[in-house]
């Protein structure tokens, strides 16, 4: 192609794939001017416009404006300055799709009434500080008076979730179904009691360090003989009943008796509440976490260990 020589619109469209409407569109609008006319009056345009074409078609695939558009073929604004905005208004933009999806999909499962769609819309739009709020909230519901205690920090810090800036629709799903349940005042209720249990049992004046909470310790005692398939009411789990109930005695400072063994029962089964498991697995969804180990075997069978060996 000759540098000098000029084309019809005609001529343009054919090596451009464009069509002879839109070139004239952006002719008008002053994005690809002609070089000159014909004796006809027709318009004509240089090798220049080719390459201007191309670029505004790209940019338009991306979904830039015909204002910017001019203003970078006539480089009034930078490419990369450009791209860079435009970048960031999309993914501005792919979040709030996400976040749309997201709660439609949640709706088409649990099949909403549209109160609860109106709720589920509104915590998935929340900003970083709203959410930050809400779950404060829950915390502060939760911990509050006991926070100060060193074994509480870290709990609280794991209870905290962070969605993403860009999350995927399961994380914003999540989010939303935990964000519900922090809400209920039946769960707060449920969850308080657990940690004001948890602070019994590391307030011993005697015990200078925070000592493995009895969740852990049946987790760990009883774990093993579930796995055996020890049965809970057999002479058998005797001795990993004595076991984890004398380390539940030493955090309360209590002597092992049918009293504290009911006392251990009501604990875990309190633990075992099916809310808290929920939450822990939404967490993890939202943080991107793996997925927590049930505890639920383990205290089935602890609990029922307990109560036969309770009963009178």
């Amino acid at each position: 192609m000759d540098g000098d020589a000029l084309y019809s619109i005609g001529e343009l469209a054919r090596r451009t794939g464009l069509t002879v409407k839109t070139i004239r569109f952006y002719s008008d609008r002053g994005i690809v001017a002609p070089a000159d006319r014909s004796p006809a009056g027709y318009r004509l345009y240089s090798i220049d416009a080719v390459a201007r074409l191309d670029l505004v078609r790209t940019l338009r695939e991306l979904g830039l404006d015909l204002s910017t558009i001019r203003k970078v073929v006539d480089r009034e604004l930078s490419l990369p300055e450009v791209a860079a905005a435009h970048a960031e208004a999309l993914a501005v933009q792919i979040r709030v799709l996400r976040l749309r999806r997201a709660v439609l999909t949640a709706v088409a499962e649990r099949g909403s009434t549209p109160e609860e769609m109106e709720l589920m819309h509104r915590l998935a739009q929340f900003s970083e500080d709203e959410r930050r709020r809400l779950i404060g909230g829950f915390l502060d519901a939760v911990f509050g008076g006991l926070d100060a205690a060193p074994a509480f920090a870290g709990v609280m810090r794991s209870m905290t979730p962070e969605l993403p800036d860009i999350p995927e629709a399961e994380q914003v799903r999540a989010w939303v179904e935990l964000a519900e349940m922090s809400l209920d005042p039946g769960f707060r209720a449920v969850v308080r009691r657990m940690t004001e249990e948890e602070a019994a049992e590391q307030t011993r004046s005697d015990m200078t360090v925070p000592r493995r909470d009895i969740t852990a310790a049946v987790r760990d005692q009883a774990g093993p003989a579930l796995t055996a398939g020890i049965d809970p009411a057999s002479p058998q789990a005797d001795a990993i009943v004595a076991e984890f109930t004398a380390h539940y005695a030493y955090l309360l400072g209590r002597p092992d008796d049918v009293g504290l063994r009911r006392r251990l029962a009501a604990r875990l089964e309190s633990v075992n509440d099916p809310r808290r498991q929920r939450y822990l697995q939404l967490l993890a969804v939202v943080n991107g976490w793996l997925a927590p180990e049930s505890l639920a075997p383990v205290l089935d069978w602890s609990v029922r260990a307990l109560r036969v060996r309770t009963q009178q």
